[in-house]
């Protein structure tokens, strides 16, 4: 048994971020039922190649222990299907454009009335403001959060993985969580933008408290030296000391394209 074995839990999004937070409930015992378009699935089922037994790995990184169902909410049987689902369940997570679900009466208020103890979780790009009509890509995200002007050298460089996606679904499962403790339906909303403004930590918290506005250091510490990578000559080496008092264990693992360096405090 997990520990939110008898959970029951409507997934009604799509992508990563969304599918990120029910793959963790469902990695916790919920019993996730997934609701997908006909035909086509979830964007991702296409995201390829690679691809294993003919499903994408995109999709697979992010939907185990999840059941799935067809569902076209254009019809009106599947609708009511759809709403069924939402009525039974103790979660429901949905990424639609803001004021999606509404159309569909499966916004927080039409499904607080007859399922007072749901907890809805919204994700969206942008929040329920002045952005709420803007598409929140994980790209568009990492540029405008300031996420690309700490990464890389010379240019700017977007994380090598939809990271601003992944933290907001971590982000939702514990805003998820802390509901579910609370015992009382309510609503979680979640945005990527202050999701990434989280994720900077001290490098926001640079700018808020001491006004400096951070740039980009590749692999070298904002604070910390040596905490960087640096050229050997059959290859690149990290070093990472995290203190002025530290004791060297060092061990060359050959980790393409570095060595890694463990050091020991």
């Amino acid at each position: 048994m997990g520990a939110l074995d008898g959970v029951l839990v409507a997934d009604f999004s799509r992508v990563l971020a969304g599918p990120v937070a029910t793959m963790m409930l469902g990695d916790l015992g919920a019993d996730v039922v997934k609701v997908e378009r006909p035909g086509t699935g979830d964007d991702t089922r296409a995201w390829g190649p690679p691809f294993r037994d003919g499903e994408s790995t995109y999709n697979l990184s992010v939907n185990r222990n999840k059941r799935s169902v067809e569902l076209d909410l254009s019809d009106p049987g599947d609708l009511e299907l759809a709403r069924e689902l939402a009525r039974r369940a103790d979660v429901l997570v949905e990424n639609f454009h803001v004021g999606g679900a509404e159309r569909f009466g499966l916004g927080y208020e039409d499904l607080h009335a007859e399922n007072p103890g749901l907890v809805y979780c919204s994700i969206s790009g942008f929040g329920r403001g002045e952005g709420a009509s803007l598409s929140g890509y994980d790209f568009i995200l990492q540029a405008v959060g300031g996420l690309m002007s700490i990464t890389g050298d010379e240019e700017p460089r977007k994380v090598g993985v939809a990271l601003v996606d992944v933290v907001a679904g971590l982000y939702a499962t514990i805003g998820i969580l802390a509901a579910l403790r609370s015992g009382r339906g309510q609503r979680v909303d979640v945005n990527l933008l202050s999701s990434v403004l989280a994720a900077m930590v001290n490098q926001s918290e640079a700018y808020v408290a001491a006004g400096e506005v951070p740039g980009r250091l590749g692999n070298a510490h904002p604070s910390i030296v040596p905490y960087q990578s640096f050229a050997t000559q059959d290859g690149a080496m990290i070093v990472a000391v995290g203190g002025a008092r530290t004791v060297y264990s060092i061990e060359s693992v050959p980790v393409c394209p570095f060595s890694l360096v463990a050091v020991t405090v």
